[in-house]
């Protein structure tokens, strides 16, 4: 049983050697630099540069909750002063 595993692992090195050695290797290198550039062009973001973006939003938006719910109790407060000087 082992010596058709080796048998196994022995074709696969090889068709790994032959790939590496062959012209598809080359065009594989040449179409990920050709991705490459073309993705930096477009102004991508990576996925960790997107999920720290959103974390900033995030919290940016839970200040302006704050804000806008501290404004709210200035604006009540300032409203009771006006009433009771009236």
């Amino acid at each position: 049983m082992s010596s058709r595993n080796d048998i196994f692992s022995q074709i696969q090195q090889n068709i790994s050697d032959l790939v590496a050695n062959s012209p598809a290797a080359d065009l594989e290198k040449n179409i990920k630099a050709f991705m490459g550039q073309t993705f930096n062009r477009m102004d991508l973001l990576t996925r960790d540069e997107f999920e720290t973006q959103v974390a900033l939003l995030e919290r940016a938006l839970a200040r302006v909750t704050a804000l806008e719910h501290r404004v709210q109790e200035l604006e009540a407060k300032l409203n009771q002063t006006n009433t009771s000087e009236s």
